[in-house]
């Protein structure tokens, strides 16, 4: 669950800290409060884009955080996967803003803005006014129905996206592979001269590193040779050379080492050096008298190493990929010298893998129906707690024009919401109220059997009021009992059922504006609710009313 939230330099809030609770976490407050800003927040932290006038000043870092608890298994699993170690079973997800730059991190670990959205999903839920009406697209539906089923769905999913794949990739060299007579010979033309061109020049993995190595040497060998035999006359040479001086220093030891042991040490690591020295000279003699420079061996390197670059230029970066690039042309002429044969052959393949794709999507049709018809009817149960009265909520399947990686469904929600009426899709039919009770309705149904522990409802009370608003929160109050809920609410019918109130107000500090947001106790419960059912004059039965309202509330819990 949400344990914390704080703010800093967002909109009104210059700095807040909010601890919320378990059940049903309620804000209210007057109109323009900031109410707005405290989702807005949430919003961030959860990895989405950072509106300019989210920031209170651009000059001033904004900083978002949320702290989870984690208690649930697999929750916790699935956290492990996306690579996040949980800290004494914590979760703190960090967003900073500033300027035109925001950093998340995740536990103290920067992120990317996709990985903390894949970590917000398995822990928090939000519904505000805008998701309600994405109800009104289709596409919205199956993903619905899909999520509800995905435990018999996933693995089938998964199957039909890799095999889809593999379908696509079959009917587009069937569209690129129908050529005419003309067509198909200027290429074999192309292809076996591009083939002879490389097997002809036979390069072999790795040659062109030595010969890049050999025309290094040859391109430089004159000023090798200058060096070396300037090194060699320095160490090894007749006149005062390095050798020689040492050789002279061990004579010189010697006449004394036998008076003195350190002496004696001292002429046993010089002859040492002597002897590492000629070895080193012998070696480099050898090299000058082995070394080859000639102009002919250099013409023919140069040649063989322009004849590699050339293919390089026209066939891969390596002598890897020109191999491999003309193995592929090989299977292509092997393709074209047969080309009837190798057009059944792939009409075959293709028949082959759309049946692959049909079954798999005729399987998947069937169990989003199956379950189509389990979520329907507890939606609907739902929506008559939501005082839909006498609703039939129903989805209705049609078959998309071709395969997609989804499968071919075309599914829709369709209502009715009166007696008599038939049903029709529910983007055409359902009001700004009916949705936001339909999405709550659906939200419900889904918290049954997810392991998401926090879910935050922004207005959800859009457009209802009286009976159908005291329904709506006795729903919350349900919902509140398996997970935490945050509301934000105007009906004094759902604030009621608050397990834990918060209000949010405007004051004025230093000339400036600020939104603050405080955790109410029973007495400032009533007054707010009584403030939420009077407006701006209190009377003595309207306080009465809320205190009445609130003991109804702790009736039904």
């Amino acid at each position: 669950m949400l344990q914390n939230l704080h703010v800093k330099n967002l909109a009104l809030i210059d700095e807040a800290d909010v601890e919320f609770t378990e059940g049903l976490n309620i804000l209210t407050g007057e109109t323009g409060a900031g109410k707005s800003i405290i989702i807005g927040s949430m919003n961030l932290a959860l990895g989405e884009k950072v509106p300019k006038e989210m920031l209170r000043n651009n000059d001033d870092t904004a900083l978002v955080e949320l702290i989870f608890q984690v208690d649930n298994e697999q929750t916790k699993e699935a956290l492990r996967a996306l690579d996040v170690e949980l800290e004494d079973d914590m979760v703190i997800l960090t967003r900073k803003i500033s300027g035109a730059r925001a950093v998340g991190r995740i536990n103290g670990e920067t992120v990317s803005v996709s990985r903390m959205k894949e970590v917000a999903a398995l822990l928090i839920d939000i519904c505000g006014q805008q998701e309600s009406h994405t109800l009104l697209s289709k596409k919205k539906h199956l993903e619905i129905l899909d999520e509800y089923a995905k435990d018999a769905l996933a693995d089938k999913k998964q199957s039909l996206a890799f095999e889809y794949k593999e379908y696509r990739k079959l009917k587009e060299e069937w569209e690129s592979a129908n050529l005419d007579t003309e067509e198909q010979k200027r290429e074999l033309s192309l292809l076996e001269y591009e083939v002879h061109e490389i097997t002809e020049a036979a390069p072999i993995a790795g040659e062109d590193e030595e010969l890049e190595a050999a025309f290094r040497r040859f391109s430089n060998g004159k000023k090798i040779m200058e060096c070396l035999g300037s090194a060699y006359e320095a160490t090894g040479g007749e006149m005062e050379s390095a050798s020689e001086l040492i050789d002279r220093a061990v004579r010189e030891l010697g006449n004394v080492s036998g008076f003195d042991k350190p002496i004696e040490d001292l002429e046993q690591q010089l002859v040492e050096i002597d002897n590492l020295l000629s070895d080193f000279n012998h070696e480099i003699s050898n090299y000058i008298s082995s070394a080859e420079f000639d102009e002919e061996t250099f013409y023919e390197t140069e040649k063989r190493l322009d004849a590699i670059n050339h293919l390089k230029s026209k066939y891969g970066n390596t002598i890897e990929e020109i191999l491999s690039s003309c193995r592929e042309k090989e299977e292509r002429i092997a393709k074209l010298s047969d080309y009837e044969n190798y057009l059944a052959d792939l009409a075959a393949r293709i028949a082959k893998q759309e049946k692959k794709v049909q079954e798999l999507s005729d399987e998947i049709s069937e169990i989003r129906k199956k379950y189509a018809l389990q979520l329907c009817g507890t939606v609907t149960e739902a929506l008559k707690e939501l005082n839909f009265l006498d609703v039939r909520f129903e989805m209705q399947f049609e078959r998309t024009t071709g395969y997609t990686a989804n499968g071919v469904d075309d599914a829709e929600f369709w209502i009715a919401t009166n007696p008599g009426e038939p049903t029709k899709p529910l983007g055409k039919v359902a009001s700004g109220g009916e949705l936001s009770r339909i999405m709550l309705a659906i939200k419900t149904v889904m918290a049954e059997g997810d392991d998401i522990g926090t879910l935050i409802f922004d207005e959800i009370d859009s457009g209802i009021s009286g009976r159908t608003a005291q329904m709506v929160s006795e729903k919350l109050n349900v919902l509140g009992k398996s997970h935490q809920v945050i509301c934000i609410t105007h009906l004094p019918q759902i604030a009621a059922m608050a397990d834990t109130h918060f209000l949010i107000e405007k004051e004025v500090e230093n000339q400036a504006t600020v939104s603050r947001i405080r955790k109410l106790d029973d007495k400032e419960c009533i007054g707010e609710l009584a403030r939420m059912l009077g407006g701006v004059e209190i009377t003595e039965t309207v306080y009465k009313s809320a205190q009445e309202m609130k003991q109804m509330a702790y009736m039904k819990k």
